[in-house]
């Protein structure tokens, strides 16, 4: 894309780059707000169809229009801030969770390298963006200076350190098995993975249990049924979003179905193949790899549905036990099962330390090779070495 505007119209480089990051952005931006707006009506429906009910069916054809009718009856609506509130935290922790919504898009791959920024760090990129989220709740129930808002930030603040911890875990088994933080190698390493025709760590044994335990904290970390304790209307009223109206209470619904969506497509890309085919059939990969990523981003949004609607909520002290007691010690157990296995097998390993590629190769003053543990299987033909005692 930068090249297309660096030799089409003759722009700078800088201007290219900023040009074509921006419609990248804009290209992966603006269908997902479309798609937000599609998913609550979809949600909407599976809830009804699941209580026998028929759900939006009179905005639009089949109801299609009722997101946007919602939309439009909130902007028109006014903005009341509380007279004791902090306005500037109150008005800024909506804007601070929707954009965090977005920013973790960046490194996800729609395709083979087909990502707005395929960084060698993508995994921690997002396990670091994505927590970003919860500073906008905690923001609105301290700012919004009512009690019940408060209390739900504190739970926030919890119940996303008790499962962020679990996901770290489990994310570093998968770090371990490919060998790499980036998206697409990890997406790459599910190739054949079952039986050389079935595309997907889910299976492999000694990853699907972390593939159940990232679902079901991927519903604590959106703050879904059965978790969603920050905004038990039993307890709290709406919890964080009490005191909001109009378009800032908007922004909180927008950026929470973006989340929801950012975590289905994580299910699919780390355990599911992501943009691969389930098969590895040469004609099914005639098929772009962004539609496989939408079916399977689809199942996921169907299964946090199906829980929402049939699940009853948990008390907050099985929601701790839950993250701190099970989780915790089970995918911790994990990384060193995982670990262990490797160090026996050596899978994922497709050389041995002699003949790895290494950033820098050092020399013993003997003349005899030491090698460094950040080497890599690759072709040699950048490798430098240096004399060093």
């Amino acid at each position: 894309m930068t090249s297309f505007f660096t030799y089409r119209f003759g722009w700078d480089y800088g201007w290219a780059w900023f040009a074509a990051t921006l419609m990248d952005i804009l290209l992966v931006a603006l269908p997902l707000m479309l798609s937000v707006a599609m998913i609550i009506y979809a949600d909407r429906k599976i809830w009804a169809s699941m209580a026998l009910r028929r759900g939006p069916n009179v905005v639009g054809p089949f109801g299609l229009l009722q997101s946007f009718a919602d939309g439009l009856k909130v902007f028109l609506q006014e903005t009341i801030i509380p007279s004791a509130s902090n306005k500037v935290l109150f008005l800024l922790a909506p804007i601070i969770t929707f954009t965090v919504a977005l920013i973790v898009w960046a490194v996800v791959p729609f395709d083979a390298r087909a990502a707005i920024a395929d960084i060698n760090v993508g995994l921690l990129y997002v396990l670091a963006a994505s927590s970003l989220g919860v500073y906008g709740i905690i923001l609105a129930g301290w700012s919004s200076n009512s009690k019940y808002p408060f209390y739900s930030a504190i739970r926030a603040a919890a119940q996303m350190v008790s499962y962020e911890v679990a996901i770290g875990f489990v994310l570093i088994s998968i770090v371990l098995w490919t060998g790499s933080f980036n998206l697409t190698n990890i997406v790459q390493a599910q190739k054949g993975m079952g039986f050389g025709l079935i595309n997907g760590f889910f299976i492999n044994p000694l990853l699907f249990p972390m593939a159940v335990v990232f679902f079901i904290s991927s519903l604590a970390e959106t703050q879904r049924a059965p978790f969603d304790l920050t905004e038990a209307e039993s307890e709290l009223v709406a919890g964080y979003q009490t005191e909001y109206s109009s378009m800032s209470f908007a922004l909180y619904w927008l950026g929470e179905y973006a989340n929801v969506i950012l975590m289905c497509t994580l299910n699919a890309t780390l355990f599911w193949g992501g943009y691969l085919p389930p098969l590895d059939i040469p004609i099914l990969y005639m098929v772009p790899g962004i539609i496989w990523l939408f079916l399977k981003m689809l199942v996921f949004f169907f299964l946090f549905s199906w829980v929402k609607a049939t699940v009853p909520r948990y008390r907050y002290d099985q929601l701790m036990r839950l993250g701190w007691k099970i989780f915790l010690p089970l995918s911790l157990f994990w990384v060193f099962l995982v670990s262990g296995v490797l160090m026996l097998t050596r899978v994922g390993t497709e050389c041995a330390p002699q003949d790895r590629v290494y950033s820098k190769q050092y020399l013993y003053d003997d003349g005899r090779q030491r090698y460094p543990t950040d080497g890599v299987c690759q072709t040699a033909s950048a490798n430098q070495t240096e004399k060093r005692s």
